[in-house]
């Protein structure tokens, strides 16, 4: 468990996010009814709060203002910056207006300033928060580390801690139209399992994963590739220099493509073929027992 940084001030210098629990939750019952739900301080059971500190707590948790029922919220209370290494604590109320406790596993959580742009970004284990007892408020502190942040300062007010909704979406295939027509019902299945069977990728992490190579008659390379996107938003991509590599390590061909942009959706890995005529191509008599590709440095 992260330990709480303790803090004296009695405001809040955030706001509020708010989703639906059913985009983060399954299988939870939701509440048919429709008055607002006042959320109350839950504490997590190990903390081991003075007074006057709990006193600041319930002072700011009855400040917030109340959910509709069926919502996950994180207000926003104050942001602190560990000089020693740079890293910004982001205090906020977990809450929950649901009428039966929750746990909750990883999500992806943006810090945004006033006007929606991303400061920060990271993943975290909400299971750390413990179980969140019905419409309740529980203090806690996400620490967003130096190489997660993308700006100078921490914001000073109308911030927001928000949930990447997208984060919580399994990562899946994405298909070209091309690819789409040309492949059997049963090819497409199998580059979907595939997919499943890859390592988690890391939040805003792209990278290429090779699942087939095969030399052709006119001495080219046919290089199959999943190009992977980690990012909560599609990314494009105009030119992309890429090496082969074999099983011995030899640089096999090297080449930059023109891809006009490739587009590939949040959260998802898209096939592409990439051919290296033979001018590119450095070793005629590769081992492709195991073989890579990657961006030269």
């Amino acid at each position: 468990m992260k330990l709480f940084s303790f803090f004296q001030k009695a405001e809040k210098t955030g706001s509020d996010s708010t989703i639906g629990s059913e985009e983060i939750i399954e299988g939870i019952d939701q509440s048919t009814a429709t008055d607002e739900v006042e959320t109350t301080l839950s504490l997590h059971p190990s903390w081991e709060v003075p007074q006057e500190q709990e006193y600041v707590f319930r002072f700011l948790s009855n400040e917030l203002e109340p959910l509709k029922p069926n919502q996950i919220s994180l207000s926003g209370i104050d942001i602190d910056m560990e000089s020693a290494n740079g890293s910004w604590l982001v205090k906020a109320f977990f809450r929950s207006s649901l009428d039966q406790e929750i746990s909750v596993g990883s999500v992806e959580l943006m810090l945004l300033d006033e006007e929606g742009k991303t400061l920060a970004s990271d993943e975290f284990d909400l299971k750390e928060l413990g179980d969140i007892p019905a419409r309740s408020a529980r203090p806690w502190v996400f620490t967003f580390t130096k190489d997660n942040i993308f700006a100078e300062e921490p914001p000073k007010e109308n911030w927001k801690l928000a949930f990447n909704v997208q984060s919580m979406v399994p990562h899946k295939l994405e298909l070209e139209q091309t690819w789409e027509d040309g492949l059997t019902a049963e090819q497409k299945e199998g580059l979907a399992k595939v997919v499943e069977g890859l390592p988690k990728l890391k939040p805003r992490e792209v990278n290429i994963s090779g699942f087939q190579v095969k030399q052709q008659e006119d001495g080219s390379i046919a290089a199959s590739v999943f190009i992977r996107n980690g990012h909560s938003k599609q990314i494009n991509i105009e030119k992309l220099p890429l090496e082969l590599i074999d099983a011995t390590g030899d640089l096999v061909a090297r080449g930059s493509f023109a891809l006009n942009p490739l587009s590939v959706k949040a959260n998802t890995s898209k096939p592409w073929t990439f051919i290296y005529p033979k001018e590119m191509v450095q070793k005629t008599e590769p081992d492709f027992t195991r073989w890579t590709v990657r961006v030269p440095q």
